[in-house]
C-alpha cells in the first residue's frame, strides 16, 4: 500500500511540475497570462466589428511567436514558418467580418496554422507525411532548472526524454506546457479526442518520471 501511495504522489508531482503550463516570470506575469483570454476576445470584437487595425496588430504581436514555433515544428524552416503565420493573419483579416461568430479564436488560428503547415509539407516534400504519428516534428519545448527548482542534471534528463517522445505526444506536450492551451483546445486543433490528449500527456509524464526517478533521494525509513 505504501509503495502504491508513493507512486501516486510521485506521478502527481510530475504532472504538477512538468505538465503545468509554463507562465513566464513572476506572479504578475501569470495573472496577466490568465487574463489573456479576455484580451483576445476584446481584440476579436474590435477587429470584427470595427475593423480596428490597431487591435489587429495587437493580436498579431500577442500570438505570433507561439504560432510561429507551432508551424516551425511541422515545416522545420523558419522562413516557411514566418510565411505561414503571415498568411494565417492575412486570412484572419480577410474574414474579419466573420470573427464575432468564432467561439475560440486561438483554436481557430492554431488550426489554420496547422492546415497551412501540412499544405506546405505536401507541396514541398517529395514524399510528404501528413499524419501526426508519422511526422518528425521539431519541438522547442524544454525545461530549465530555474523553471522547476531542480538540478541541471535532472533538467537535462527531462529534456532528453522530451526529445525522445513520439511526435504526437511531443506536440501535445508543447501545446499544453509551452503554449498554455487546455486539453479540450488541443484536441480541437489536432482533430483528436480529449481522451487521446490525456493519454498522451500520461505517456509523457510516465516517461519523464522514469527518467528522473534515479535522481531522486531515497525515502528515509522511519524506525519502528
Amino acid at each position: 500500500m505504501r509503495s502504491s501511495l508513493s507512486s501516486s504522489v510521485f506521478m502527481t508531482f510530475i504532472y504538477y511540475l512538468v505538465l503545468r503550463p509554463r507562465y513566464p516570470g513572476s506572479t504578475r506575469d501569470a495573472i496577466a497570462y490568465m487574463k489573456e483570454k479576455d484580451i483576445i476576445a476584446q481584440l476579436q470584437r474590435q477587429i470584427g466589428l470595427c475593423e480596428d487595425m490597431k487591435a489587429y496588430r495587437q493580436l498579431y504581436d500577442l500570438l505570433y511567436e507561439r504560432l510561429f514555433w507551432f508551424s516551425f515544428s511541422f515545416v522545420k524552416s523558419k522562413e516557411a514558418a514566418e510565411e505561414i503565420v503571415s498568411d494565417v493573419f492575412i486570412k484572419t483579416w480577410n474574414i474579419r467580418d466573420k470573427l464575432p461568430a468564432i467561439d475560440n479564436l486561438v483554436v481557430f488560428l492554431y488550426t489554420i496554422a496547422k492546415n497551412f503547415s501540412l499544405n506546405y509539407i505536401t507541396r514541398h516534400y517529395k514524399h510528404p507525411q501528413v499524419s501526426l504519428d508519422e511526422l518528425q516534428l521539431d519541438i522547442v519545448s524544454s525545461v530549465t532548472p530555474e523553471d522547476l527548482y531542480i538540478s541541471s542534471e535532472m533538467a537535462a534528463r527531462i529534456n532528453d526524454t522530451i526529445r525522445r517522445l513520439p511526435s504526437q505526444c511531443k506536440l501535445i506536450f508543447q501545446l499544453v506546457r509551452e503554449d498554455g492551451l487546455k486539453q479540450k483546445e488541443v484536441a480541437a486543433i489536432l482533430h483528436i479526442s480529449e481522451l487521446t490528449v490525456r493519454n498522451q500527456l500520461t505517456i509523457a509524464a510516465k516517461k519523464i518520471a522514469q527518467a528522473i526517478r534515479p535522481q531522486l533521494p531515497a525515502p528515509v525509513k522511519r524506525e519502528a
